[in-house]
């Protein structure tokens, strides 16, 4: 009597689950690959090292990528496919058209060597998060823990892009939105803003507060006025070279660290929303706590990215891990 009633509880478990259950996070761990690609750790650290050194603007453009990539619907390597005759992908759509070649080219050459120590193991997601926090700590800035088991997205639309990535033009009102609406807080924000320490921007992305600000000001006021006129004088053909650009951080533009942050208060952000961390009333005191003390910052941006990093993933059959990091599984 005690085993039918045992059974019969064993059975009732199965068919009652709770429904709270079925929502839980997906599985990830940071020992993902430990028995099916061993090597993994070893060939991403390689592969990103050797890249940076090759290219050094290959940090930046890596942690562009993984940004613009978890933004729109989760850190799935959607960003990573490439247009066809029948599908515009995310890579094409406007606000994506500016994201440096060496981002992609460092998750195409690990994703090769992955390919050669283990097939159709790892997915490209799991490389360009992987990627992103070897680079940030290549160039000083913190480590922080990436969990790994995300599968590839099965799809990626140009025109689901535009309003789930903040443009630097956008009023900062609109930029916290976006941030809130994917969880994430106004302090998760400006710490994450602190990824400007390293890359650059292009002229045009800033031409608006550049050239023509208003009758009484050729710039915007919130550039220090001598950075304003080396900033015209270096972007002064932007109009006929759209590749020109500026680094985001010009004391510091190939360390990580708070230099950003000390910049904004003297007149030296780029963008107008770099202008607007430091005004707005809601970022202005975490500008100020990340500019006098490096190691909230850093402990801030770790955070901020460890969450980042597991924002809306694919597991299980809501993805797949691709042959090709440019390309879905036929």
């Amino acid at each position: 009597m005690a085993l039918q009633l045992l059974l019969l509880l064993s059975v009732s478990l199965l068919f009652f689950t709770p429904a709270h259950s079925q929502r839980r996070p997906p599985f990830l761990s940071t020992s993902y690959y430990q028995k099916t690609c061993p090597r993994f750790e070893q060939i991403m650290q390689d592969t990103t090292t050797n890249k940076q050194i090759t290219s050094p603007t290959t940090a930046a453009a890596t942690l562009r990528l993984f940004f613009h990539d978890c933004f729109l619907g989760g850190c799935d390597a959607s960003v990573l496919i490439s247009s066809t005759p029948f599908n515009k992908a995310e890579r094409d759509a406007d606000i994506n058209l500016s994201l440096p070649g060496d981002g992609f080219d460092v998750v195409v050459r690990a994703k090769t060597a992955l390919e050669l120590a283990c097939p159709g193991v790892v997915s490209c997601a799991d490389i360009l998060a992987v990627a992103s926090r070897n680079l940030v700590l290549m160039l000083g800035g913190p480590y922080y823990t990436v969990k790994l088991g995300r599968k590839d997205s099965l799809i990626s639309n140009a025109s689901y892009v535009e309003g789930n990535l903040p443009r630097p033009t956008m009023p900062m009102n609109q930029i916290i939105q976006i941030f809130e609406s994917k969880g994430f807080s106004i302090q998760e924000m400006v710490a994450l803003s602190g990824a400007h320490t390293i890359g650059f921007s292009h002229c045009k992305e800033f031409s608006s507060i550049l050239y023509n600000y208003s009758r009484n000001a050729q710039s915007d006021p919130d550039y220090n006025p001598r950075f304003a006129q080396a900033l015209r004088d270096a972007c002064a053909d932007y109009q006929k070279n759209p590749t020109l650009s500026v680094f985001n951080d010009v004391m510091s533009p190939n360390k990580f660290d708070n230099m950003y942050y000390q910049s904004l208060p003297k007149g030296l952000g780029i963008l107008s929303s770099d202008h607007s961390l430091n005004s707005d009333p809601r970022t202005k005191g975490y500008v100020e706590l990340y500019a006098k003390n490096q190691n909230a910052f850093f402990v801030a941006f770790a955070r901020a990215m460890e969450k980042l990093s597991v924002y809306s993933v694919k597991t299980g059959r809501r993805g797949e891990i691709r042959r090709r990091c440019d390309a879905f599984n036929n």
